[in-house]
């Protein structure tokens, strides 16, 4: 066994210093080795393969080597215009990066223009998508897919998800836990369905930036208060209007005899007007045709409003520990229901 590993030994010397080619039989001089011709392929073979493996190793090494050096290429007017972009609108987009040097824009820019083409969306769209929210320029291609991928499994189908991301491109700035958790409340706090939900992050997208306070609030007002339920909250497109404007327009109906808190069987003595035609029209056809009152006059009240909310703010700030802290022991011992109302009513109280 030792005598055969010697001899392979001496014969890789003599493979390493014999001058001839690769092809040619190997000259073993004054080395006069008997071996088998099998024995002799073998490590014929295996010293050409070691000698090519060498060759390529370091032909690789000296090909990656560069290539490893290289930066991220980055946006030029030349490939914006290949995209698809007029010489107007690549400017437009180049100035843009430009103005956030400094940041992630200029490594992720044409990642992100990748990836919103990928979406659908033509290059007027993405302009006036990334004019909305120039922060999209600063996230990974990666990043915005998932976020993609997560509206899809949340019901937005080819299309509605196109409209959405046109209408409200910020909602691609908020992270997949948070729009979850949003899901979450609207389901289990708010008690809306599944395709209730999909119907609310369609119409309403940004409900995913407000407040988590605010909303909640604004949804225990409109159903405490107003006495509406979830069907026409999301018939009525209620999450798109802010909770001041609601508040509003619902106190002046109020105060002119217009609307009445349904009773807890949910009766009233006045017809009250559908959420959505208090909401969802402009203030001159909400004064003509439900309000029936001058611009003169709801100006006035809303001023009267900023005052009166200023004050409950006032109120607010200035409450003790020791107040907040019983109104939590009284809440817990409420049922999920009463809670919310309560919750609500101690807000009005303030």
């Amino acid at each position: 066994m030792g005598t055969g590993v010697a001899a392979c030994q001496v014969l890789l010397r003599c493979l390493r210093r014999a001058p001839s080619s690769v092809l040619s039989p190997p000259q073993f001089g004054s080395c006069h080795l008997h071996l088998p011709l099998c024995i002799r392929c073998r490590l014929l073979c295996s010293s050409s393969s070691s000698q090519s493996t060498a060759q390529s190793t370091q032909s690789n090494r000296s090909e990656l080597t560069p290539l490893s050096r290289q930066t991220v290429p980055e946006l030029s007017l030349q490939s914006l215009l290949d995209m698809g972009f007029t010489d107007l609108q690549a400017e437009q987009i180049s100035d843009s990066v430009s103005k956030l040097r400094g940041t992630s824009a200029a490594r992720h820019a044409l990642s992100t223009l990748t990836a919103l083409f990928v979406l659908g969306l033509n290059p007027s769209s993405v302009l006036k998508l990334l004019e909305k929210c120039p922060d999209l320029y600063t996230f990974k291609e990666s990043m915005l897919q998932q976020r993609v991928g997560n509206l899809r499994k949340l019901g937005l189908g080819e299309g509605s998800l196109q409209r959405v991301v046109a209408y409200c491109p910020d909602i691609l700035t908020v992270p997949v836990k948070t729009i979850k958790h949003v899901v979450v409340f609207l389901r289990e706090k708010c008690l809306f369905t599944v395709q209730q939900v999909t119907d609310i992050l369609r119409e309403s997208p940004a409900v995913v930036l407000e407040n988590r306070s605010q909303l909640e609030y604004k949804f225990q007002y409109v159903y405490f208060r107003m006495g509406v339920k979830q069907a026409e909250m999301v018939k009525s497109k209620l999450f798109r209007f802010p909770l001041d404007e609601v508040r509003c327009r619902h106190c002046f109906l109020e105060r002119r005899g217009l609307y009445e808190t349904p009773d807890k069987k949910g009766q009233t003595l006045i017809i009250n007007p559908k959420l959505e035609s208090v909401l969802n029209v402009d203030e001159d056809t909400f004064l003509s045709d439900v309000a029936m009152a001058s611009t003169e006059e709801y100006e006035v009240f809303k001023r009267l409003m900023a005052r009166e909310c200023l004050e409950e703010e006032r109120q607010v700030d200035a409450e003790s520990d020791d107040d907040k802290e019983e109104e939590e022991e009284e809440d817990d011992d409420e049922d999920e229901e009463v809670e919310g109302k309560s919750a609500y009513r101690k807000r009005r109280k303030r």
